[in-house]
């Protein structure tokens, strides 16, 4: 499949990740979204099992309750998901549209699902393998950045720990190379997960104990307050007939805090209205979106993504990428149903198995 009108999804969700439940809930409010476009809710629960749960069902309760155990039980195979037919044979569900990967955290964005999908050859919308790795982990997030042109697009910069140096860091004999106050986060989680401004020394070793207890590495950046921080989702696809077009939502200039918690971050998406307009002159916004376009590149092709900015003495930083954002940022877009039509995916090239080469052995060998 490639610059096809895609017209029905199948939400898969769920995910043994620390942010399981916000995926829960991201679909529940691209239910109320996108209507009946989606054929079908496909839960992965923490024993890595799939569940095919009815629209009706998509309530917070039936995951709480272990409810979701009664619906129909799904297997992966050969071009989609298949249920156990008469007898136990197994017949392809139907109507299963293209998959959306709304995982968010580890088994949707590390790469897992991308790679799953690609193995069963399942057309999905989400980040690939490549774009997975790079994105998942924040300090290959700032590798890629950094090796792109830095006039569209820059990082803040920052040093990484691993836990095997947390003693080291306290006794002061490898001390954190940023003056008060920095901001630490795990290096592959959530934008707002385990993350901590430390203000003064006092702080250090709460702080860092807080994000080792979730991932191995985190990274400690410079904070910097009061800056102007903007959001802009979008993908490659086709606009007015043209393709290998960029569509971008509007431009989101997130509430002035020092930093957002977790309600600020996840609760919120679960809105279904649209977030207001960031009121910026056009020259940055286009200047946003060039930031945009350099990084999605030909990388996230296939994903509908979010990046987040900084605006510092009128230069831009990625702070963050987000490949698979909350409700696949629906309140960012006027159109969200209209917008997933025309998203791009890209076509794995084929590889023919000819057995030339093994061929070639045989006859040469005279066997």
């Amino acid at each position: 499949m490639s610059w096809s009108v895609l017209k029905s999804w199948s939400v898969i969700f769920g995910g043994v990740s620390f942010e399981h439940e916000i995926s829960i809930v991201s679909a529940i409010s691209l239910k109320k979204v996108l209507g009946d476009k989606i054929k079908h809710f496909i839960f992965l629960d923490s024993s890595h099992s799939f569940y095919d749960i009815a629209p009706e069902k998509m309530q917070a309760k039936t995951f709480a309750s272990g409810e979701y155990k009664s619906c129909k039980k799904l297997f992966l195979g050969l071009g989609g998901f298949y249920e156990k037919g008469f007898l136990g044979a197994q017949k392809p569900l139907s109507d299963l549209g293209v998959a959306l990967n709304l995982i968010h955290g580890a088994d949707g964005e590390d790469g897992t699902l991308a790679s799953i999908f690609d193995f069963y050859k399942i057309p999905f919308i989400g980040p690939r393998i490549e774009a997975s790795v790079i994105s998942f982990n924040k300090i290959l997030t700032k590798i890629y950045v950094d090796s792109l042109d830095k006039s569209r697009v820059k990082t803040l910069p920052f040093c990484r720990y691993h836990r095997d140096e947390l003693p080291y860091i306290l006794d002061g004999s490898k001390p954190i190379a940023f003056p008060y106050p920095f901001i630490i986060k795990p290096a592959r989680l959530g934008s707002s997960i385990g993350i901590a401004i430390v203000n003064k020394q006092s702080e250090v070793e709460y702080a860092l104990d807080s994000a080792f207890e979730l991932d191995d590495s985190v990274i400690v950046e410079p904070f910097y307050k009061g800056v102007r921080e903007y959001n802009l989702a979008g993908f490659l696809g086709i606009k007015d007939g043209q393709k290998n077009t960029f569509i971008f939502s509007q431009v989101e200039e997130p509430s002035k805090k020092d930093l957002l918690d977790f309600n600020d971050k996840y609760l919120d998406f679960s809105r279904t209205d649209n977030a207001p307009k960031a009121q910026i002159d056009s020259k940055l916004e286009s200047r946003l979106q060039e930031a945009f376009k350099i990084i999605y590149g030909k990388v996230f092709e296939g994903a509908l993504i979010r990046c987040d900015f900084f605006v510092i003495d009128d230069e831009i930083y990625l702070n963050e990428i987000n490949p698979i954002p909350g409700s696949l940022a629906n309140y960012l877009f006027d159109n969200l149903e209209k917008a997933l039509e025309s998203i791009h995916l890209p076509r794995n090239k084929n590889i023919p198995i000819t057995y030339a080469y093994v061929e070639h052995i045989r006859k040469t060998k005279g066997k």
